[in-house]
């Protein structure tokens, strides 16, 4: 076997700068989006006024006793047919009084970020009710366990900005009240990212606000740096409000605290099939909630959540990974940005039922429309599978890897004097021919390129040599080592003590140290 040279030039030097550099300086939080543009301005303005017409001429069903309390006296409507009325002035008046920047807190404050314009950051988000075994190659149930290992996933991975609740604990399904706060304290106790749950009874907001007091030291600290955002549905498509949802919408806005609200027709199925009529109807719903939030506290933040998702018509199955659902969601974050409202888009869906390449192309495809477009809030399902049935641990870790790639798209490429390199070219033809050596290249190396963290860049060779791993294969490994001994201690023991006095903690002490066998 012929012998291979190796690369010449600079390599010592290359080494030492890599070794001095700055985790992440090629890509960062915030980075701003919008350069795709699906729709033109006049699209945008006709989905918006057939929106208001629906509003103010259909409106929303099923509207609560709390609802209409704040309603009515308002301006609203509540017609014979028990449909709250929204008139169009109202509307625009209430977009216009939105808040167009938000902070969001981190547990630690090094994970705070000022959430405006086209500025972008991306986070875990979902449903899946199962988790996808490497080993087995099966599917299993959830348990409480593995939303602490998410969460303490999660705090590693470092192109997800925000932990969302990634997944349901089928452990508890029967009782949401230990679900809730086990889901809470398991992402306390797992990270220190700004975090997001679905919580769907009103009943269990308090008691949140009392964990995460006890959690800070002390009653109200929570409201002076609210680090968790809690978020539903509180419409049910087609234009209906979800009462359990929409009470705790209503708290929320009470209390001043900020919420996600996330409409999510199916287009197809509860929204229109044509993707432009679905837009109508998830604009519409969406801003119905945007308008009982700012009724309740004018200028009170909440996430604007617009999801249209998209059925496959054969069946009537919801398909997560397709061209028309990156294109829906590329048109919400646009629209979002038309009128100054911080959005959240859904994207990195996939309807494969293992990490292959259709999850690949499916996850790459809506999430790099998405970021493009410009959606503030990514939630783009790294680790999600099988229609959002599924999440995969090695999933989240190959998602992250390709969200630093989607990142260093969108950033672009510089163009100045200098990037242009018109004296490096020159010095580089009339000297030795290489520009791997140049002061440039190692100027450039961690502020231009990007290095994933897993993908394989190997020769052919190398890979044979090693086993002919996939990315799966690798995504494996490099799991058990980040998962053996990353058990943090955020939560200290005495703060611990007083909340598993408190409530109804289900999160064994011997599965939060290493030694536990897991990994």
């Amino acid at each position: 076997m012929p012998t291979r040279k190796r690369r010449s030039g600079g390599s010592k030097a290359r080494r030492e700068i890599r070794q001095q550099s700055t985790k992440n300086q090629v890509v960062q939080p915030g980075q701003e989006g919008g350069t795709y543009h699906p729709l033109t301005i006049s699209e945008i303005e006709q989905i918006h006024r057939t929106a208001l017409d629906v509003l103010e001429k259909i409106g929303i069903g099923d509207p609560i006793p709390e609802i209409l309390d704040h309603t009515l006296s308002k301006g609203c409507i509540l017609g014979d047919d028990n449909r709250l009325k929204f008139p169009k002035s109202l509307v625009e008046d209430l977009i216009d009084i939105a808040p167009k920047e938000h902070m969001i807190y981190g547990v630690d404050p090094k994970y705070d970020y000022s959430v405006t314009d086209k500025k972008m950051y991306l986070s875990t988000s979902g449903e899946p009710i199962s988790i996808f075994d490497y080993k087995t190659q099966n599917y299993r149930p959830t348990k409480i366990v593995d939303i602490y290992d998410a969460a303490r996933l999660c705090d590693q991975l470092e192109h997800i900005h925000q932990y969302g609740q990634p997944f349901a604990i089928t452990e508890y399904s029967q009782d949401k009240y230990t679900h809730d706060i086990n889901a809470a304290y398991a992402a306390i106790a797992g990270t220190q990212k700004n975090i997001a749950l679905a919580v769907d009874n009103v009943e269990h907001v308090d008691p949140l606000i009392n964990l995460f007091d006890t959690f800070l030291g002390g009653e109200g600290k929570f409201m002076k740096r609210p680090f968790v955002e809690i978020g539903g549905c509180p419409i049910v498509a087609p234009l209906r409000f979800g009462k359990d949802n929409a009470e705790v919408m209503v708290r929320m806005a009470e209390l001043g605290l900020a919420i996600g609200v996330c409409t999510a027709p199916q287009a197809g199925t509860t929204a229109p099939a044509s993707l432009a009529g679905s837009l109508v109807q998830a604009f519409a719903e969406t801003l119905a909630c945007l308008c009982v939030v700012n009724i309740i506290n004018p200028g009170s933040y909440c996430d604007f959540e617009m999801w249209p998702f998209v059925s496959d018509l054969r069946t009537g199955a919801f398909t997560g990974g397709s061209g028309e659902q990156a294109l829906v969601m590329a048109a919400t974050a646009q629209m979002c940005n038309h009128y100054g409202l911080i959005s959240s888009i859904a994207c990195g869906m996939t309807d494969a039922k293992t990490m292959d390449a259709q999850a690949g192309y499916e996850k790459a495809i809506t999430t790099t429309a998405a970021m493009l477009a410009g959606g503030n809030f990514v939630s783009a399902y790294p680790g999600a599978l099988g229609s959002l049935m599924g999440w995969s641990f090695e999933g989240a870790i190959i998602d992250n890897d390709m969200f630093g790639n989607i990142q260093r798209l969108v950033r672009g490429i510089e163009v100045n004097d200098e990037t242009l390199s018109y004296e490096v070219i020159k010095n580089v033809v009339y000297g030795d021919g290489h520009y791997l050596k140049h002061p440039q290249t190692i100027k450039l190396m961690e502020t231009e390129f990007l290095y994933p963290n897993l993908a394989d860049r190997r020769t052919t060779q190398e890979w044979e040599d090693g086993g002919k791993e996939t990315i799966f294969d690798l995504a494996h490994k490099k799991l058990g080592e980040m998962m053996k001994d990353h058990y943090p201690e955020y939560i200290s023991r005495t703060i611990d003590k007083k909340i598993r006095e408190s409530f109804p903690i289900k999160l064994d002490h011997k599965d939060m140290k290493n030694g536990n066998s897991r990994w």
